[in-house]
């Protein structure tokens, strides 16, 4: 039996996960690692440090099905409905511009052994397998090692791997290029109402803050039934010019601008700031393949949205094309 490992619990390789299982599950171990304390990578959902059942979503907010997508992917976002994973938006997004046949999806309540907290550090070579060594713990070995995360962290991996890429890989890796932006989440205690007309907007005349949801109305949840909760996320610009500063610094001034946006906004009872360094690829890897293969006896892949685009397709592309080179190579 091939035991397999998947970095990165991000949607790319949760999906990745979710299709190798289901097309050869007697076959294969399955193993997911992941740097953070939980899974999901940009499509993970926070709660309130008071209130377990609060929820805020500080990085996708929704997924956006497009025309062409709608019918490639459709056993994907059928799955997703059907299973009560995800639901159609109805709540209105003030600033969004629709194309006809586009709508969008929200997961209603937030959304293989997975181990959480392990950072991997160097994967080598070993008989014929790979050695991968994370920050804290003993080295495992592996058949194949599927790579997930950002294109960045991949690039900062030691050991063999380093002599595995080729020169005109790494090139093309390098071109790889992400936004970075800080996302805020105010959470509030049960019955507090946020009167605004709207679920979530598009700020246009902000120089630091460019979107605000208010979670429970874009779930259409009452907000006596739960906890409401505000999440902010801040412009390109500002995040880029605010990169290496702490959190604990930032956090005031993205709630300045808040305030002269939303100067009626309750008091929150908890506020959570996250800085995502690679939020978004604004340049993808060349020709945007899906996948490339490091090495293939045996398999070391790269996949991830900096192999196609920022969103739930992309990720999903991504995730076909690994399992396809898998499942086919498996067959000969």
């Amino acid at each position: 039996m091939a035991r397999i490992l998947v970095i990165g619990a991000g949607l790319t390789g949760s999906l990745c996960a979710y299709l190798l299982r289901k097309q050869a599950a007697s076959r294969l171990q399955l193993v997911i690692w992941d740097k953070a304390r939980g899974a999901g990578g940009r499509m993970s959902t926070s709660r309130s440090p008071s209130d377990p059942n609060c929820t805020v979503d500080l990085g996708a907010q929704y997924i956006t099905v497009t025309p062409n997508y709608a019918k490639k992917h459709k056993t994907f976002h059928d799955e997703l409905v059907a299973e009560g994973i995800c639901k159609p938006l109805s709540a209105p997004i003030e600033g969004m511009m629709m194309t006809e046949g586009t709508y969008n999806l929200v997961t209603p309540q937030g959304g293989a052994d997975v181990f959480y907290e392990r950072h991997v550090t160097h994967i080598n070579l070993r008989e014929g397998r790979w050695e991968v060594c994370r920050k804290f713990g003993s080295p495992e070995n592996f058949d194949i090692v599927v790579l997930t995360m950002p294109i960045p962290q991949i690039l900062q991996l030691q050991g063999d791997i380093t002599k595995l890429i080729k020169e005109s890989q790494r090139r093309q890796l390098e071109t790889v290029s992400y936004s970075s932006r800080y996302a805020l989440g105010l959470f509030y205690e049960t019955g507090t109402r946020i009167d605004v007309p709207w679920a979530a907007k598009y700020i246009n005349d902000n120089p630091c803050i460019r979107f605000i949801s208010i979670d429970n109305k874009k779930r259409n949840v009452e907000s006596s039934e739960i906890g409401s909760s505000l999440v902010v996320h801040t412009s390109v610009p500002f995040g880029k010019e605010h990169l290496e500063q702490d959190k604990e610094a930032v956090q005031p001034q993205i709630l300045r601008e808040l305030d002269s946006i939303l100067p009626a906004l309750p008091k929150p009872k908890d506020v959570k700031c996250q800085k995502w360094r690679y939020s978004q690829v604004t340049e993808a890897f060349p020709n945007c393949p899906g996948q490339i293969t490091l090495h293939s006896k045996p398999f070391l892949l790269c996949g991830g949205d900096g192999f196609t685009h920022s969103n739930f397709d992309g990720c999903t592309e991504s995730a076909l094309r690994i399992v396809e080179t898998l499942v086919s190579q498996s067959q000969h």
